[in-house]
């Protein structure tokens, strides 16, 4: 009883950061790159196990799942986004026993070359290029509190850059996980709750005539206010259960809900059913609260194998297939990890 009133503690206090947004922000956010999810194991099954990740891809989707493993972890992902957008994802973590587990992670966007365009040359014929450049950087930090609930956070550096004009922002993602005794389990996860970003950079600046100046005084250069934006936060419940159906084959199921404060409200499903604890099948959906037909993602698929091997070193291997409704590329994720 009292490891499940720190429980709820946690989720009252979470949930009063959650929803401190206003209803006028929903379609204004930016910074959209920290809602791409990573890892092809939570996006097979729809992010729906935020209750039960653990180690290295719980960083993500709920950091309180870092302490989780019991090994030091590496891992890498990438995935093939919409518009010949590639999202590559690397994370490490070390478990320090009876301090905790701390994790680095870097997520960066690849837009490829894009053709420049001016004023002068609107069509880009120039052949001049650019890329910009998209990063999130974080620090974890990861502990059980109890042998049923575990807390964490993340802290995260926010970079948006297109040639000389950027934004930087912070913010902090916090979760909770409780373990019940018969495979069930709660999870809680708070993200993105930081500071506005603004675009500054002397590629914003122009030249031009000063108003109300006489004949010969010369041009002047200015730079525009931009406007700040804000970050994409939201709160997620989920509830996960594992059915056993002997000491090597089981059945997770997960659902989370999500509460946006800049999007819709969203519904997460996921299934894994892992066979001889080597191989798994998984599959998840994700549903948009009262409009489900804007919703440009249908049904996640996807397979993995996790062995050890004879140093004793855990090797997963994660593929997740995301169909797109609306571009003509699906979603591509392969992921690596090791633990040591």
């Amino acid at each position: 009883m009292k490891h499940l009133l720190l429980f709820l503690s946690f989720i009252i206090l979470l949930t009063s950061l959650s929803f401190a947004g206003d209803e006028k922000r929903k379609g204004t956010n930016g910074a959209d790159e920290l809602l791409i999810p990573v890892g092809a194991r939570s996006i097979a099954t729809g992010g729906a196990f935020i209750p039960s990740l653990k180690g290295v891809e719980a960083i993500y989707y709920n950091p309180a799942g870092l302490c989780g493993s019991e090994k030091s972890e590496a891992m890498f992902s990438y995935m093939t986004y919409i518009a010949d957008i590639n999202v590559s994802y690397l994370a490490v973590s070390a478990n320090i026993e009876d301090v905790g587990a701390f994790g680095l992670s870097f997520k960066s966007l690849d837009f490829g070359d894009i053709q420049q365009t001016t004023i002068e040359d609107p069509d880009g014929i120039t052949g001049n290029t650019y890329s910009p450049g998209y990063y999130t950087l974080g620090l974890t930090y990861s502990k059980s509190i109890t042998d049923r609930v575990s807390a964490g956070f993340t802290g995260k550096l926010i970079h948006e850059s297109i040639m000389n004009t950027s934004a930087t922002g912070a913010a902090v993602d916090f979760g909770v996980q409780y373990r019940f005794q018969n495979n069930l389990s709660i999870g809680v996860a708070v993200k993105n709750i930081g500071s506005d970003m603004k675009f500054v950079g002397q590629d914003l600046q122009t030249r031009t005539e000063v108003p109300g100046s006489g004949v010969g005084t010369g041009n002047a250069v200015y730079s525009p206010e931009t406007e700040p934006f804000q970050i994409p936060s939201f709160f997620e419940l989920g509830l996960n259960y594992t059915y056993d159906f002997n000491t090597e084959n089981s059945l997770m199921m997960g659902t989370v809900f999500r509460n946006n404060n800049s999007l819709q409200d969203q519904y997460m499903y996921g299934v894994e059913y892992k066979v001889m604890n080597v191989f798994a099948l998984r599959s998840g959906y994700e549903m948009v609260d009262r409009n489900n037909e804007s919703n440009v993602y249908g049904l996640n698929f996807g397979v993995g194998i996790e062995y050890d091997t004879e140093n004793s070193v855990r090797v997963s291997f994660d593929y997740a297939f995301r169909s797109i409704k609306d571009f003509p590329t699906d979603n591509h994720v392969f992921t690596l990890k090791l633990g040591i």
